[in-house]
């Protein structure tokens, strides 16, 4: 079969009477469907198909699935696995926005998340977005980056997409429009080889209010992953982004597989894939990762 749908949902909540109401869905738009091949029971699966194409595929999917917590992602069969991974990181690789728990210091959280939601769903400009919450830490102790990082966590399934994707020869970064500060702990903590983000200004111990130049926006994102496939050798189909706000969307539909996280609604939208209800491992069964080929967390 050209094609591959990839059925995911949390740990046993995919049936297989749900896989056979796909696979009719999609022989009723006359495509060739295939056996469902489970790639972890009840949690993730493989339908094969021909005579769709993956838009196709997907919308059926998703109009046969209704409301149920299953994630649907329809690609070609042929170079399934990918060998660049380019991560976001606030609310993809770790749970949390940073830049709004560093500002719950500054008694300032909910002013500063209700700009950060704006930016991520498009309706502001990013850099204007960045320098105006940032403005609005000045003088903030330096030392709330350190508690900060105390509580940040680490969104479930992203230590093994990275341990799992490094074990099969990828590379693995994270580009964030966040702050060295964090990125690079992250990044230490789960194994990516590098990370491109923001630097914040400090001085006497103090934020000085400014992100120091050049600033890591949607322009600077998609830059980086083409930067990065030239770099490894690698055609941008052979990479995969993932992201959950409008400074992501540019990389996502670069990429050869870009899936919004968990996305803001305007990342949803024009994505051609995305993940709702999975965790981060669902971006190992959509490239055809068996649960045994899966890194333990």
């Amino acid at each position: 079969m050209s094609h591959v749908l990839t059925l995911v949902a949390p740990a046993g909540c995919l049936a297989a009477t749900t896989l056979a109401r796909l696979r009719a869905a999609l022989a009723d738009l006359g495509a060739d469907a295939g056996t469902p091949d489970w790639l972890a029971p009840e949690e993730a699966a493989d339908i094969p198909f021909a005579g769709l194409s993956p838009e196709q595929a997907t919308a059926a999917a998703r109009a046969t699935l209704e409301d149920a917590p299953v994630d649907a992602i329809a690609l070609p069969a042929e170079g399934r696995r990918k060998r660049l991974l380019l991560a976001d990181m606030d609310s993809t690789i770790v749970t949390s926005e940073t830049l709004d728990e560093l500002a719950a210091f500054a008694g300032l959280k909910d002013r500063i998340a209700a700009i950060t939601r704006r930016s991520m769903n498009g309706e502001l400009d990013f850099r204007e977005a960045l320098a105006e919450r940032v403005g609005l830490l000045a003088g903030l102790d330096a030392a709330a980056l350190e508690e900060t990082w105390k509580s940040t966590e680490i969104t479930p399934g992203a230590q093994a997409l990275v341990a799992t994707m490094r074990a099969h020869g990828a590379h693995c970064a994270i580009v964030s429009g966040g702050f060295t500060f964090f990125t690079g702990r992250v990044a230490e903590r789960l194994g990516f080889h590098a990370h491109y983000s923001n630097t914040l200004g400090v001085a006497d111990g103090k934020l000085t209010g400014m992100v120091e130049e050049p600033i890591l926006d949607r322009d600077a994102k998609l830059a980086t992953l083409k930067r990065l496939s030239a770099e490894h050798g690698l055609p941008l189909s052979d990479a995969l982004t993932v992201g959950d706000g409008a400074n992501d969307l540019a990389m996502l539909q670069a990429a050869g597989l870009g899936i919004a996280f968990r996305a803001k609604p305007v990342v949803a939208a024009a994505a051609r894939a995305r993940v709702d209800h999975a965790d981060l491992r669902a971006l190992l069964f959509a490239q055809g990762y068996r649960a045994e080929e899966i890194a333990a967390a």
